[in-house]
């Protein structure tokens, strides 16, 4: 073998240890995720190396990289797409071409990324967009709001809440040929978060007469207070989102002292006084138990009270839709969940789907069993085009 043909296979056994991952066999395409896995990687490395060198903020990195996957607004033959402000929040229309002799439905759509990256102008996020408007034969409204690290809770919130409460407006629907009682709201990730959290926000608010006939969250991180549940255990180092990436994420909505990030990971950041907020978020209470597979619950570490004081938005049920009580729940409308396999947030969503029916409300919950974080909105998988139909034909029933 001469030395340019070893050099090469050195080279291509140095690439394969940095692209494999070990995987469950019920994977689907593990090669092309874990190739999807390792641009990723390579990315967040890069990333962080900038930020190392103190050159640049990790997610304001990022944030660069996913905006070379934004689109713009273009019409096709079946959907006609428009960007506006509602409320002075910047959101994308999607509105179907076809004629339509009745009022059509509304779905109210929240962009996932951490609450630190991407846009409704993201490629796959665009045409999850014109699919759901085309085959729902519905107006999608996708919606933008400001990010972190510049931005932080509540403005992620407000700026989601501020665009709702504006389509939900009699002449908003009016325009758009939108009936009012068939409006729905949706989001992924982060976007799940954002509304299951505006959605409770709702409920309250006397000035906005339309209410939301469903909500569908596509694994929702719901809760910062315990980042050691069985899921996060579980799937710690699992592609495309660790443990310590959704703990950074988690930290970067509320402030970028690290401090902060450096107390969740340890356990340390929820005060005595804020105690009481655990039984909301007990998992070994509130997930079934074949999820919880031996796994021992350890009473929480608490803190002192000075993160809390600076940082409450961590223990504000807008940021974390798990702490609200069962009163409020109870008067959320239809839900419909989707949880997977292999995603530190799984347990999130088991446990709100536990809370909901315990409260009274009408759920349908879609465990996904080869699932992955991303699996829903990663369109060049098979996956996320099998959980798109299933999330498209339930809206068709149900909306």
């Amino acid at each position: 073998m001469g030395r340019k043909s070893l050099y090469l296979l050195i080279g291509g056994i140095l690439i394969a240890y940095y692209i494999y991952t070990p995987l469950s066999d019920n994977i689907e395409e593990p090669w092309r995720l874990m190739w999807i896995n390792a641009q990723q990687k390579t990315i967040e490395n890069l990333a962080t190396f900038v930020e190392l060198l103190g050159l640049h903020h990790i997610m304001d990195s990022l944030k660069v990289v996913w905006s070379f996957y934004e689109v713009p607004p273009t019409s096709d033959e079946n959907v006609t797409v428009t960007e506006t402000k509602f409320n002075n929040i910047l959101v994308r229309v999607y509105v179907p071409k076809r004629k339509s002799e009745v009022l059509r439905r509304g779905l109210f759509y929240i962009h996932g990324g951490g609450w630190c990256m991407g846009s409704a102008a993201i490629n796959d996020y665009d045409l999850l967009s014109r699919w759901t408007a085309d085959r729902l034969d519905a107006v999608v409204i996708s919606t933008n709001y400001r990010l972190a690290p510049k931005y932080h809770f509540p403005i992620q919130f407000e700026d989601v809440y501020n665009a709702l409460s504006w389509f939900l407006r009699k002449t908003v629907l009016a325009k758009y040929g939108v009936n009012p009682e068939r409006i729905g709201i949706s989001g992924d990730s982060a976007g799940g978060n954002l509304a299951a959290a505006v959605t409770q926000q709702l409920l309250d608010d006397p000035d906005v007469k339309i209410k939301l006939k469903i909500q569908a969250l596509i694994y929702p991180a719901l809760q910062p207070l315990d980042v050691d549940l069985p899921s996060y255990q579980e799937n710690s180092d699992f592609l495309i989102l660790s443990k310590s990436l959704m703990v950074r994420f988690w930290s970067e909505y509320f402030t970028t002292d690290r401090s902060l990030e450096k107390a969740m990971l340890s356990r340390q950041h929820v005060p005595v006084e804020s105690s009481h907020l655990f039984k909301f978020v007990n998992w070994s209470s509130l997930l079934p138990e074949r999820f919880i597979k031996g796994h021992v619950y350890n009473n929480p570490n608490y803190g002192s009270s000075e993160l809390a004081k600076k940082y409450p938005g961590f223990l504000d049920v807008r940021a974390a839709p798990l702490l609200a009580d069962d009163k409020k729940l109870h008067s959320l409308p239809l839900t419909y969940v989707i949880t997977c396999q292999y995603d530190p947030l799984r347990d999130d969503g088991l446990m709100y789907v536990t809370r909901l029916r315990n409260a009274g409300v009408q759920v349908t919950h879609n465990h996904v069993e080869d699932g992955f974080h991303g699996a829903f909105s990663i369109l060049e998988l098979k996956i996320s085009h099998r959980l798109i139909n299933q999330y498209i034909e339930w809206l068709k029933e149900n909306l």
